[in-house]
C-alpha cells in the first residue's frame, strides 16, 4: 500500500510550473495594458467630444435666440447676462432649470482626462470659449464681444455676420490653462499648468461655429504660424500674424 502511495501521481504545481504560468500572466498583462489604456484614453476622448457638440449645439440655439454670439461678461440688464459660461448654459442648453444650474466638475463641463496640478484651477473651467482670438479685447477677433465704453468689464455681443466663416472659426475647445478663457499659448506654460500633452495624446477637442468638431495637434493648435493655423481663431477669417510675438 505504501508503495503504491509512492508511485501515484503528484497533485499540484511543481515550483517550475507556478514560475512559468506566474511568468505567462505577466506577459499578458504586459501586453494588455497598452490596449486598455488606449482604449480607456480613447473612450475619454469620445466623452470629450460629445460635449463640446453639446456646447457646438447650445451655441445655435443661443445664435437662433439672439442672432449674435455669446460675449465674455454680458450686463445684468442682458436678456442672458453674466459670463460667458452662464450665458451657454441658461440659453443654449434646452433642459436647462435653477435647480440645474452649471457645475464645473459634473456634465458637459466636466472632462474625464482634464487633470491640473493646482486645486485651484479644478474648480475653472475644463473648456474655453475663443473669446478674443490671436489678439485681445480691443481686437475685437474672437467671440468675446465688444467692450461697452461706459461700462468696464462689460461687453455687447459679436454680431452673427461678423464671423465671416463660421466653418474654419473656433468657439470652443479643451481648456490646456485651466481659465476661463485661451489664446495661443507657449506649450511649455502650458505643461506647467496640468496635463497638456497627456490629455487626449498631444491633441486638443474643439468644436467650430458651425457646430463640427475636430482634433488638431496642440503644435498646429498653439504654434503653428500658417495662415491656415491663424486665421481659424478669429472671426474675420484672416490669420493677423503681426500680433503673434517674436
Amino acid at each position: 500500500m505504501a508503495a503504491a502511495e509512492r508511485n501515484s501521481p503528484q497533485l499540484g504545481f511543481t515550483l517550475i510550473e507556478l514560475l512559468v504560468v506566474i511568468g505567462i500572466i505577466a506577459l499578458l498583462v504586459a501586453l494588455l495594458l497598452p490596449a486598455l489604456s488606449g482604449a480607456m484614453a480613447r473612450a475619454q476622448r469620445v466623452k470629450c467630444i460629445g460635449n463640446l457638440r453639446q456646447f457646438g449645439v447650445g451655441l445655435q440655439n443661443f445664435l437662433a435666440n439672439n442672432h449674435g454670439y455669446i460675449s465674455f461678461f454680458a450686463p445684468e440688464d442682458d436678456d442672458y447676462p453674466r459670463s460667458w459660461a452662464w450665458q451657454l448654459e441658461t440659453s443654449g442648453f434646452p433642459d436647462y432649470t435653477p435647480a440645474t444650474k452649471f457645475s464645473f466638475n459634473t456634465g458637459v463641463w466636466w472632462c474625464p482626462s482634464a487633470k491640473f496640478r493646482s486645486p485651484r484651477i479644478n474648480i475653472m473651467a475644463n473648456y474655453f470659449y475663443n473669446l478674443w482670438g490671436v489678439g485681445t479685447q480691443t481686437n475685437r477677433l474672437g467671440l468675446g464681444g465688444y467692450l461697452l465704453p461706459t461700462r468696464i468689464g462689460l461687453f455687447i455681443r459679436t454680431r452673427e455676420p461678423d464671423v465671416i466663416a463660421p466653418s474654419a472659426m473656433m468657439a470652443f475647445g479643451d481648456n490646456f490653462n485651466g481659465d476661463w478663457d485661451s489664446k495661443r499659448f507657449n506649450l511649455g506654460y502650458l505643461i506647467k499648468r496640468g496635463n497638456t500633452l497627456t490629455r487626449h495624446q498631444g491633441r486638443g477637442n474643439v468644436v467650430f461655429c458651425d457646430g463640427h468638431t475636430e482634433s488638431p495637434t496642440l503644435q498646429f493648435l498653439f504654434e503653428d504660424t500658417s495662415d491656415e493655423a491663424l486665421s481659424r481663431w478669429n472671426c474675420d477669417h484672416k490669420p493677423h500674424s503681426e500680433l503673434i510675438p517674436p
